[in-house]
């Protein structure tokens, strides 16, 4: 009796082992994740808008129809980049992804508290070589540290209407993505 529970005991683990590391290995086997997809669509350190969902056909899985959605796939080898976004009329949100689709900083229009989103993205050496400016302060400049120098960034705003979807894009189209000038 006592030998069977065991062996139950130790499929049970040995079970429980295999699906969590299968889980854990997944995004890394993963051939067409959100990066492999839009890499095919989207230009490097450029914002590119995304075209409306349809049920079955999203670029992105999970993509809400109620959102107008831009992407700007960044490469930081060639310097900082720099991202302005004018928010839209009713939310917007801005998410930084790393390669593997790591979320690693998300903003919105609330947090921000102004009309528009500005912010530098550089790595952590790029940040170390910035130089520290006594009249810049950290309210004026916002500065997000990415861990890897490729990523992604997702732009979302939001069409509370159907018929506000366009004003909905226009805010994303006037978003701009781009290596900062020296």
């Amino acid at each position: 009796m006592v030998r069977g529970l065991f062996w139950i005991l130790a499929a049970v683990l040995l079970g429980g082992i295999v699906h969590l590391s299968t889980v854990l290995a997944m995004p890394q086997a993963a051939k067409q994740d959100a990066y492999s997809r839009l890499a095919q669509l989207t230009p490097v350190n450029a914002m590119m808008p995304l075209a409306t969902t349809k049920a079955g056909a999203e670029i992105m899985p999970f993509m809400d129809p109620a959102f107008a959605a831009a992407v700007c796939r960044y490469d930081l080898s060639d310097g900082p980049l720099k991202l302005i976004t004018p928010v839209s009329q009713a939310y917007t949100s801005v998410t930084f992804y790393t390669r593997r689709s790591v979320a690693f900083y998300a903003i919105n229009d609330r947090a921000a508290g102004r009309r528009t989103i500005e912010l530098d993205l550089m790595t952590a050496a790029q940040h170390a070589q910035v130089p520290e400016d006594e009249e810049v302060t950290a309210a004026d400049r916002l500065i997000i540290e990415s861990p890897t120098t490729m990523g992604l960034i997702v732009l979302r705003a939001l069409a509370p209407e159907p018929g506000l979807m366009p004003m909905a894009r226009q805010a994303l189209a006037a978003a701009t993505c781009r290596i900062q000038s020296q």
